[in-house]
């Protein structure tokens, strides 16, 4: 028994336990991170919690099978403008008058601020255009007097 005694004296400094042995040091281990914007895709936090769908008629699957942006000239912008005025003015709300067109509301809104900033230039430009011809008219029509009544003195013979 002595003999149990010193050897486990003799061992209990050696084995020291293995939280003592190794040094304090914090555990470096990867954390999982929240995903950024891009690693999201195309779905917004909001929409993804209120379970909203895309504002284009097709909901859009998953972030890899998003398509490129549809890039519209004037000539469509107003048409698409003068689509959903129509449908507003047929008591339809804005929100389904735009989905019916494809295009966000945010879209609708920049393409209608844009249109309104266009519109003076465009007026400003019409109205030139009718100044123009009617000083055209103008002189065309004095000028036939002119001719109308130079034939009237000559048949009266005040010439």
């Amino acid at each position: 028994m002595a003999d149990l005694k010193e050897t486990e004296s003799n061992q209990a400094p050696a084995e020291v336990p293995v939280k003592e042995q190794t040094p304090k040091i914090k555990d470096k281990t990867a954390k999982p991170r929240k995903p950024t914007r891009k690693q999201e895709g195309a779905v917004r936090p909001s929409a993804a919690k209120s379970g909203q769908q895309a504002s284009s008629s097709k909901a859009v699957a998953s972030p890899a099978a998003r398509t490129a942006r549809k890039t519209y000239s004037d000539k469509e912008r107003a048409q698409k403008l003068g689509e959903i005025e129509k449908q507003i003015g047929r008591g339809e709300s804005i929100k389904a008058a735009v989905q019916k067109a494809g295009i966000s509301e945010q879209t609708y809104y920049q393409w209608k601020k844009a249109a309104g900033q266009t519109k003076p230039s465009d007026e400003l430009r019409d109205l030139v255009k009718l100044e123009e011809e009617n000083a055209r008219l103008k002189k065309l029509l004095a000028d036939r007097l002119r001719k109308e009544n130079a034939d009237l003195r000559k048949k009266l013979g005040l010439t």
